[in-house]
C-alpha cells in the first residue's frame, strides 16, 4: 500500500526508498528528536494534538486489516513532532492526559472512517501505568461507537511492562474484555525468557519489535526469533504482527512464515485521518467517501 509524493514532507505516504530529500531530511530530523521538547499540556490547550494512523496489512490475502493510531503534535511553527518529542520526561500525569485524549480521538475517529465507508479495527498502545490510572473500561463503554458494526478496539501494551505483574495484566485484560477492547502485547521479544508466562494473558495479538524484523531475511537469530514468536502466537490461538517492515526480503521471508499482519515504512507509514481516507478511496477507485460502502480491501502496492 504505497502513495507518492506531496508537497508537505509530513505527508509521505509512500515507501522508503522513494522519499526525496526534503521528506527524507524531515524524518530524519524527527527520528533523531533534534526538534526542540514540546509540553503536552499546552499541546491539549492549544489543540495541537493529532492521532496518525497507520495500516495493518493483512499478509496472506494482501489487504488492509485495521490500523494504528498513534500520537503526533502539529505545531504551528515546528511542524509535526514524533513522540520522542514531547514524551521524554514525562509524568505519569501528563501521560494520563495525553493516553485519554488519545483513546477518546480514536474511538471518534472509528466513525469518521465508517462514514467513508471504512470499517477498520483501531488499536492504540495505553502505557500499563495509565491503565491503572485511568477507568480505560469505562471510558470505552461510555464513549464507543453506538453502532453494531464497531469491531472493537486493540489496546497495545509492551511486552517488557504486562511481565512485571502478571496476575494484574490478567484482571485488566479481562475488564477491557467486556468493554468490547481486546490486548495485543507490543514490541515482543525483549522479554524473551517471560515466554511460559504469557499462556495465562489472555492477548488477542504478539507484535514482533522490529528489531527483530529487521534483517529477519539474512539473520538467522532474528528469523529464529520471528519463527518462534509467529508459531507461539497461533499456538495462543492469536496472530502475530510483524512491526518495522522496511524491505521486500523481509517481508516476503515473513509471509513464508506465515506470519498474519505487517506493518512498516514498507508497506505504508503513519498519516494523517484524512489524508489516510483519501487514500483509501484512490486506492479503491472511489471519487468521494459519500460513495463508499462496506469494509476497505486495499490491495498493496
Amino acid at each position: 500500500m504505497t502513495s507518492g509524493n506531496s508537497d508537505d514532507p509530513r505527508n509521505w505516504s509512500g515507501p522508503l526508498e522513494n522519499m526525496g530529500d526534503k521528506e527524507r531530511g524531515w524524518l530524519t530530523d524527527s527520528m533523531r528528536g533534534t526538534v526542540p521538547h514540546v509540553d503536552i499540556h499546552q499541546a491539549l490547550r492549544e489543540h495541537w494534538l493529532e492521532m496518525w494512523y497507520q495500516p495493518k496489512i493483512d499478509l496472506r490475502r494482501k489487504c488492509l486489516a485495521g490500523a494504528e493510531a498513534l500520537a503526533r503534535i502539529n505545531h504551528p511553527t515546528l511542524g509535526v513532532l514524533l513522540p520522542q518529542s514531547f514524551l521524554a520526561g514525562v509524568d505519569d500525569d501528563s501521560l494520563a492526559r495525553l493516553t485519554e485524549h488519545a483513546l477518546l480521538a480514536t474511538l471518534r475517529d472509528w466513525s469518521t472512517f465508517n462514514d467513508a465507508g471504512f470499517n477498520l479495527k483501531l488499536a492504540i498502545n495505553v502505557p500499563v501505568s495509565t491503565l491503572l490510572r485511568l477507568p480505560i473500561p469505562t471510558l470505552v463503554k461510555e464513549n464507543r461507537p453506538q453502532d453494531t458494526r464497531w469491531p472493537g478496539l486493540v489496546v497495545e501494551v509492551t511486552e517488557d511492562q504486562i511481565v512485571r505483574d502478571m496476575a494484574l495484566a490478567q484482571e485488566i485484560a479481562k475488564q477491557l474484555k467486556i468493554s468490547g477492547v481486546s490486548v495485543a502485547i507490543d514490541d515482543f521479544g525483549g522479554g524473551y525468557s517471560s515466554l511460559a508466562s504469557l499462556k495465562d494473558l489472555p492477548f488477542a495479538e504478539l507484535k514482533i519489535d522490529h528489531s527483530f524484523v529487521k534483517n529477519c531475511a539474512v539473520e538467522g537469530t532474528n528469523g529464529a526469533i520471528c519463527q518462534t514468536a509467529i508459531d507461539l502466537a497461533h499456538r495462543f490461538g492469536s496472530v502475530a504482527v510483524a512491526e518495522g517492515i522496511e524491505n521486500v526480503a523481509d517481508l516476503q521471508a515473513l509471509q513464508v512464515m506465515r506470519c498474519d499482519f505487517g506493518q512498516g515504512v514498507l508497506l505504508a507509514p503513519p498519516m494523517p485521518l484524512q489524508r489516510f481516507i483519501a487514500l483509501l478511496n484512490q486506492r479503491n477507485n472511489r471519487p468521494n467517501a459519500s460513495q463508499a460502502d462496506g469494509a476497505a480491501q486495499s490491495r498493496v502496492a
